[in-house]
């Protein structure tokens, strides 16, 4: 049986831990916080839509570092992540 804290990472979003599976994508640690990923110009909150990189809506802040697409980025253990408020 293989122990289940090897196949999670933890990471932050918005300050609050979160925890997936190991080789899960940002977008999906954003998603189970329970977050949308930005705010577009008009003030729609946005969320991944292609999950191929494409359409940039998944857009966040990781490690201080912005406008990272968060479908095309994998989750690393105590990754700071800022979305939408």
């Amino acid at each position: 049986m293989r122990d289940s804290a090897a196949r999670e990472v933890t990471v932050r979003v918005n300050g609050r831990p979160v925890s997936v599976p190991a080789g899960a994508s940002v977008a999906v640690a954003v998603l189970l916080a329970g977050r949308t990923c930005r705010t577009s110009v008009t003030g729609e909150a946005r969320a991944p839509l292609c999950g191929m990189g494409t359409c940039f809506e998944c857009r966040v802040t990781i490690n201080g570092e912005a406008q990272r697409r968060s479908c095309q980025t994998l989750c690393q253990p105590d990754m700071e992540i800022s979305a939408h408020e």
